[in-house]
């Protein structure tokens, strides 16, 4: 199938990849744009993922006040370099995870960050939930585990659905970005506030 420069601008336009991996996925997939960005993200996201281990020393504090100046949010948001900092990419980035911050009220980075106490005091709260609704003992610590899980999902800002599209966590939004800008990313700090 001919691949036509329209197939590659509407491509291009869709998922934001620079002109010859439009043409090459489109080749890949015979000219079917949906495959195409599917093919596209899956090598993005392989990409995102070698990226992961490099030093982020850059990039920016951002802010975000909710309308009606009752909810704000300060994120550091880092990058490899102060150029790609400064792409309306990755300010766009990190106006999306303050706004996500601001809605969704996560109160950690990562899973690794919830302390021990945390973890302690939530797996306690969770088994004697299970045991007074009478539960055996056996099925006890699946729920627990899976009731971890959730609350992962609900405190942890990487875990949770990206509020403009559910689809995605914010994790996945971040690794969309570090295929398109090619350099990690990785949120350092935030502050949630709320009168």
């Amino acid at each position: 199938m001919e691949i036509t420069a329209a197939m590659v601008k509407e491509l291009r336009s869709q998922s934001g990849a620079g002109i010859m991996e439009c043409k090459s996925a489109l080749k890949e997939t015979q000219g079917d744009v949906e495959d195409a960005i599917t093919f596209l993200r899956k090598k993005g996201l392989a990409k995102a993922d070698k990226k992961a281990g490099r030093q982020t020393a850059e990039g920016v504090i951002g802010s975000y006040i909710h309308q009606g100046s009752k909810i704000g949010v300060m994120l550091e948001l880092n990058c490899e370099t102060d150029f790609v900092a400064n792409t309306p990419d990755f300010q766009g980035l990190v106006r999306d995870i303050a706004m996500h911050i601001a809605a969704a009220r996560p109160r950690f980075s990562t899973r690794e960050e919830v302390t021990e106490d945390v973890l302690a005091k939530e797996r306690e709260i969770f088994a004697h939930q299970a045991k007074e609704s009478g539960k055996p003992e056996n099925i006890v610590e699946k729920i627990v585990t899976g009731k971890m899980e959730k609350f992962y999902e609900e405190n942890c800002v990487l875990e949770q659905p990206f509020i403009k599209d559910t689809n995605i966590t914010i994790g996945d939004l971040i690794k969309q970005k570090i295929a398109l800008l090619g350099e990690n990313i990785n949120i350092g700090q935030f502050s949630r506030f709320e009168i």
